[in-house]
């Protein structure tokens, strides 16, 4: 059997995120693939994804896996599987990688970039990419400053959700930077080993409240010590949000090799 690796981009606004869901007719990422490969290549297929993307999140460089027997070259898949799928569901790129990679538990890490639109009037074009703040200006400066606090190894348990079912919170992050986009956007770009559910949403919605002056970074210090996600802000929207790459080479240090768990529960939000 051939192990082939596919780079995926999609617009997740009309998918119920990446995972399939039992029980629940809503289309995902992941089943849409699934049904692609299956028809190209005649044969049921099953994908495996780097990160599993919460409804509305979007993906610029998910990476996934699925084996065949058939001997279709990666071209052929990188350019044919397009016709079985949505339009909202690109393939990037189509490799063959050795018999058991895995592309969650083979990555160094994840880079997302989460997008606010910040101006009093919306955006046709950015509706679905970016969260509208319209309260009032977001201060750039401060923000930056504040996203530095992430930088490190935290318990970022005041940074997931609920619902989250990882381990632990412990996550080790490596860059972190906000900077004003074109036109009105801000942009939030966060580099990590591995991210637990909602994290990066709830560290976006942290900062907006820094960059319209509600916190300050003193108070976003406190915030990831507490451990309690009663103290912070608010989660911020998915559809700001984009897996931008999942990082497998020397750029980031080789995940830990202790048997700790940094992958089970991560969404990448």
């Amino acid at each position: 059997m051939r192990t082939i690796r596919l780079i995926v981009e999609y617009d997740g606004t009309a998918f119920a995120g990446w995972q399939i869901q039992k029980g629940h007719k809503a289309q995902t990422v992941q089943g849409a693939l699934e049904r692609a490969i299956a028809k190209m290549t005649q044969a049921p297929a099953h994908v495996r994804g780097a990160s599993r993307t919460d409804a509305g999140v979007h993906a610029r460089g998910q990476v996934a896996v699925f084996k065949t027997d058939k001997m279709i070259p990666c071209i052929g898949f990188e350019r044919g599987l397009g016709q079985f799928l949505p339009s909202g569901i690109s393939i990037r790129r189509a490799d063959e990688v050795e018999d058991g990679w895995d592309p969650r538990r083979t990555s160094r890490g994840k880079r997302y970039r989460y997008t606010y639109w910040n101006d009093r009037t919306p955006s046709a074009l950015e509706r679905d990419r970016a969260w509208w703040v319209k309260v009032g200006r977001l201060d750039v400066a401060p923000m930056h400053e504040a996203a530095q606090v992430f930088l490190g190894t935290h318990d970022f348990e005041a940074f997931r959700s609920a619902g989250c079912s990882a381990r632990h919170a412990v996550r080790t992050m490596y860059e972190a930077r906000v900077f004003a986009g074109e036109h009105d956007r801000v942009i939030f770009e966060i580099v990590g080993n591995a991210f637990v559910r909602n994290m990066v949403r709830i560290m976006a919605g942290n900062l907006c409240d820094v960059g319209l002056g509600r916190m300050t970074r003193a108070e976003l210090v406190d915030v990831l010590a507490s451990r309690d996600r009663t103290r912070g802000g608010m989660t911020a929207p998915p559809h700001g949000l984009c897996l931008e790459e999942v990082v497998y080479d020397d750029r980031l240090p080789p995940r830990p090799k202790d048997g700790v768990d940094l992958g089970d529960a991560d969404a990448g939000e």
